[in-house]
Formats: C-alpha cells, sequence, structure tokens
C-alpha cells in the first residue's frame, strides 16, 4: 500500500464544539475502519539490519525481524493487459477456424466445446484474482474513504476558525479544494506518489502463466463448490447454443437488439486500448511529478486536476467513432485525440526582474579600504503548470455526429452488454443498481392538463441514461437537455430552445418554495464547478422532482444532498 491516511488528532475543546463533533467522529470511525482493512492485508516477516554504536564507540550489527505487509497482486487490469496479446492471437485463431467450420459440424462443435473451456478456465483464475485481491480492494476502499472524512474535518476546522471565509458557496468550495491539496500533499510527502506502471512485459508474463495456472488450481480444489457449478452453467450453456441453432429465426429479433447494444469488438483489443490510455495518463503523471528536476526555473505553482477517466466512456467512445467494430491497431490515433481534448496542460513562465545586493571593496592610493554595496537587477523565473481534466464523458458531444452520439449512448446504457469487462474501475459501482423507483404523480396534480401534458413526455424517457450534453432521445440527455427537450415538445406551446441550467432559470420568473406547484422547474448549484445553477429538474409536488439523473428518475428533494445544494424554483412563462 502507498503512504496511509493519517489519524487526525484534536483538541477537547474542537470535539465538544457541535459544529465539528460529528465530522471529527467520522473521521475517528473511518480511521478505526481503515485500521481493520489493513490488519486483514496478508502479511510476511522480513529481516532488517540495524547498526548499533555503543558507550565506546564500537560499531555492532544487530538483527531483527519486521512484519510488512506482502506486496499486492498484480491488478485484474495490469493481469487482463498482460494476458491481452496471448488473448488477441487466441481470438485471430477462433476467427479463422469459424471463417473455415460452416461446412463442417464436428469441426464446430468441437470448436464450440474448446471455447466454453477456454471460457472457463478465464472466468476461474479471475475468480482466484479477485479472491487474492479484496484484502487489498477493502484497505483501498477505507484508505479513500479516511481520506474524504479527513478531508472534510479539516474544512469545518477551517470553517470555525475562519467563519468569513466561508460566507458563501463558491468560497466553500475553493477553501476545500485548497484543503484537499495541501492534504494529498502531506500524505504523499515530497514529490508526490510514486506513478504506477500500467503494464508488464509480454515475456515475463508467459513465465509466470503455468505458475498462475497452478495457483488458480488451488484456489478451484479450495472453493470446489463454486468451480462445479460454473462448469454446470457453461456445459448448459453450450448445449443450449446447440439445440437452439435450429430455430435461431425465432430468436432473430432478440439477437439483433442484443447485438446492436454489445461492444463488437474483441476483449484483447478493449483491454489493449483501456492500456494503451492508461499508458498515456501514467506517463503524464510522470512527467508532472518529475517536473522540478527537469525544469530550472526559480518558482514553481502547480494547479493539477486528477489524471483519471471512465474506461466504459473510453470504450464507448472509440466504438461510436469507428462505427462499430475495430482493433487496437486501427484505433492509435483515436486513443491519442480523446486524451488530447481531455487533458489540457498549460506552463505559463513570468520573468520578474529582481534585484540582489552586492558590494564591491577597494583600497585608494592612500591605502584606505572602501566598500561600494549596490543593486544588481536580475531574472527571475516563476513557472505555473495548470492540468485541466476536461472529464472524458464530455468530450463526445464536441466532436461527434447525432448518428454517434446515439451509438454513444447506446453503449454507455448497456455498458456493451460487458459489465464484466473493467471488474476493478472504480467506475463500475455508478452503473450498478441504475433502476429508478416507481413513483404515482398525485390525480390532483396531473388535474391540470399543461403539467399532464410535460408529465406525458417526461416519463417517456425514465431510465434514459446520463450523457453529458445530450439533448434528444436519440442521444439521451444530460439534465438541461432533458428539460428543455420536455418543454418544447410537450405539446403546451413553448419553444424555449436548447438552454442549460442557468438560462432555464433565467427564463423562469422566481417562486418561493411555498408557493412552488408541480409543473415548476427546480435548480441546484454547486453540484459541479461552475457559476449559478448547475442541475436542474421538473417539480412534481410532495418534496419529489423528476430529473436527468443517471439514469433518468424521480428523487427526494429533501434528502441531505439535494437540501444542500438547492437554490431556487422557477415558473415558466406562459406559452
Amino acid at each position: 500500500m502507498g503512504k496511509r491516511s493519517p489519524r487526525l488528532q484534536f483538541s477537547d475543546e474542537e470535539r465538544a464544539d457541535p459544529k465539528l463533533k460529528k465530522a471529527i467522529q467520522k473521521a475517528d470511525k473511518k480511521a478505526d475502519e481503515l485500521d481493520k482493512a489493513e490488519a486483514k492485508v496478508p502479511k510476511k516477516t522480513v529481516q532488517r539490519k540495524e547498526r548499533v554504536v555503543d558507550a565506546n564507540g564500537k560499531v555492532s550489527t544487530r538483527l531483527y525481524f519486521e512484519e510488512v505487509d506482502k506486496k499486492k497482486p498484480p491488478s485484474k487490469l495490469t493481469h487482463a493487459v498482460a494476458a491481452a496479446p496471448v488473448n488477441s492471437v487466441l481470438a485471430t485463431a477462433h476467427r479463422e477456424i469459424r471463417q473455415s467450420e460452416e461446412d463442417n459440424v464436428g469441426v464446430e462443435s468441437a470448436h464450440r466445446l474448446e471455447e466454453t473451456a477456454e471460457g472457463g478456465v478465464r472466468m476461474m483464475d479471475a475468480a482466484y484474482r479477485s479472491h487474492r485481491l479484496k484484502p487489498y480492494r477493502n484497505a483501498s476502499h477505507a484508505e479513500a474513504a479516511a481520506d474524504r472524512a479527513n478531508i472534510h474535518a479539516l474544512q469545518k476546522q477551517a470553517q470555525r476558525q475562519n467563519p468569513q471565509f466561508s460566507s458563501n458557496p463558491y468560497s466553500r468550495w475553493q477553501q476545500k479544494r485548497a484543503i484537499k491539496k495541501e492534504y494529498m500533499a502531506a500524505k504523499a510527502g515530497k514529490g508526490g506518489m510514486s506513478t504506477v506502471q500500467a503494464t508488464q512485459k509480454t515475456a515475463k508474463s508467459a513465465k509466470k502463466a503455468a505458475e498462475n495456472t497452478k495457483k488458480s488450481a488451488g484456489f478451484i480444489t479450495r472453493h470446489w463448490k463454486g468451480a462445479l457449478i460454473v462448469l454446470a452453467l457453461l456445459l448448459l450453456v453450450s448445449f443450449l447454443s446447440s439445440v437452439v441453432s435450429s430455430c435461431s429465426v425465432m430468436m432473430q429479433s432478440g439477437v439483433s437488439a442484443i447485438g446492436a447494444t454489445t461492444y463488437p469488438v474483441e476483449d484483447g483489443d478493449m483491454l489493449a486500448a483501456e492500456a494503451q490510455y492508461f499508458a498515456l495518463e501514467a506517463e503524464l503523471q510522470e512527467y508532472l511529478d518529475t517536473y522540478e528536476s527537469t525544469h530550472d526555473y526559480d518558482e514553481y505553482h502547480f494547479d493539477l486536476d486528477e489524471i483519471e477517466h471512465d474506461p466504459y466512456v473510453l470504450i464507448s467512445a472509440i466504438t461510436a467513432l469507428q462505427g462499430g467494430e475495430w482493433t487496437i491497431g486501427e484505433v492509435g490515433g483515436t486513443i491519442q485525440m480523446l486524451f488530447d481534448k481531455q487533458y489540457i496542460l498549460t506552463e505559463d513562465v513570468v520573468v520578474e526582474t529582481r534585484y540582489r545586493t552586492e558590494t564591491d571593496t577597494w583600497t585608494d592610493e592612500e591605502g584606505n579600504t572602501h566598500t561600494d554595496t549596490y543593486q544588481v537587477p536580475y531574472d527571475y523565473y516563476i513557472c505555473t503548470v495548470t492540468l485541466e481534466n476536461f472529464n472524458l464523458s464530455h468530450v463526445p458531444v464536441y466532436i461527434m455526429s447525432e448518428a454517434q452520439l446515439s451509438m454513444y449512448a447506446t453503449y454507455m446504457s448497456t455498458l456493451g452488454n460487458r459489465p464484466d469487462l473493467f471488474p476493478g474501475s472504480s467506475y463500475v459501482d455508478i452503473y450498478i443498481n441504475t433502476e429508478y423507483a416507481d413513483y404515482e404523480v398525485s390525480e390532483e396534480a396531473l388535474s391540470d392538463p399543461q403539467f399532464a401534458a410535460m408529465m406525458e413526455e417526461a416519463e417517456k424517457y425514465l431510465g434514459y441514461p446520463y450523457v453529458w450534453g445530450g439533448s434528444s432521445p436519440s442521444t439521451s440527455f444530460d439534465c438541461s437537455g432533458f428539460v428543455s427537450w420536455v418543454v418544447n415538445n410537450c405539446g403546451v406551446g413553448w419553444n424555449i430552445g436548447r438552454l442549460g441550467a442557468e438560462g432555464l432559470r433565467r427564463t423562469c420568473s422566481y417562486v418561493s418554495p411555498t408557493n412552488a406547484r408541480p409543473g415548476d422547474l427546480i435548480f441546484f448549484e454547486g453540484t459541479y464547478d461552475t457559476t449559478g445553477a448547475s442541475h436542474v429538474g421538473i417539480y412534481l409536488g410532495d418534496n419529489t422532482m423528476i430529473h436527468c439523473g443517471d439514469p433518468i428518475q424521480y428523487a427526494n428533494i429533501s434528502s441531505s444532498y439535494w437540501q444542500r445544494h438547492f437554490l431556487s424554483y422557477g415558473r415558466l412563462p406562459q406559452p
């Protein structure tokens, strides 16, 4: 593991402060959870040497043993990347076999059984690796939670000490950002955390293949019940695929629907694309980590966004831009283009004229010594390095046609029917349990024809995924795109165009919370870095709205999150 999240220390006075108490308790709780998670990380005993000097100056060497964490096994992504060349070769071989097996039922059956077996081995190997990585994964999640709790507690502490700097949401956001940057820098130490290497040498992976197979087999032996279940399922799938081949016409429409939402790309190519993008990010991180040692300026300032991306956004964007099937050899330029759009690095150098004091000592003809002092100008170089992460999910709307955006939105709504492709990614969690809860709009509210028309149009799109910049059913929607579409297409007579959240707010007249009624728009601020309204939904009454979250869904606005970001209600002008 990296450098551990610290356990913050607070005074008794701070712990007794009602404004700090809850945040401190949460920080303590998360620190305890981190301790428990780290205790479950596998340990090993290593021998250490220590030089000891006694009172007489005699030097001796003392041996002792120390318990340290075992080295974390390679991540699922790293393992998949290392295996990608092999998987790509296997995929090519299978394609060649499929092209020649059409007229030979025996060859076809044998080939299907071979592919099923290979799939079973991969699933079991993945299960073994997931089992080994679990304590490290839990510790990592606990550490991230501890960091968030610590940063929140430090922000509350800063607000207590300097209330004048917390007078508005923007000031609080700036304050939190500065605290987070200082916290992470202090945690990492001088120079920051080392860059994680994304790939391994293929040759090295090949040498370990046999060893890993043995380890996987050992895992299967210890978990034989689960292995039997997996094997039974695989055999069932293989059997059913043979049985239903004669009735494929009956299922053609269903298969077509699945095919249209499934990534038409081999796993090896998709994993290789993710690895290539990750390698570009690692190279950028390394450049920033070593910036001061590789440049020669007098002073440095850094304003850096985090380097991260959603792998599903990457694969969906590449596939939409390619119009379907692709191989890793065909998309190198696309990967670089997306990277250049996401990360904007600027380096601004300012030269100041500064002065240093110099002295000149000399002796006159009479032997008297004199000292002259004077100011000498010199150039002082100040470099400011800024990295903006534009967010990869925001890029498609600027570079894709409507047809490409539609394909991209489709893949994002289904994850290309491959939710298992990047199981180690932190982004996977946001796509789990995204089904929307049902809600019955009151009959009284629906008695208003104008509101009823809005709801009839809005509810058509329940479950549609969030796509930044999206503004139509073909591309899906973002929050303001969804509301703009409903208003313009509900048949009431509005024609306000495509507006952002703040533009919609300015179009509306202000309504107090006590006078808000179904059909009014509800606005929020501070949900992301922008001025004014940053999110908008349609108010339904009963503390409920319909909005484009992820997916389009109903939401209770009385939750702590929405109450914290609430800005105002607004009423659309009469059409």
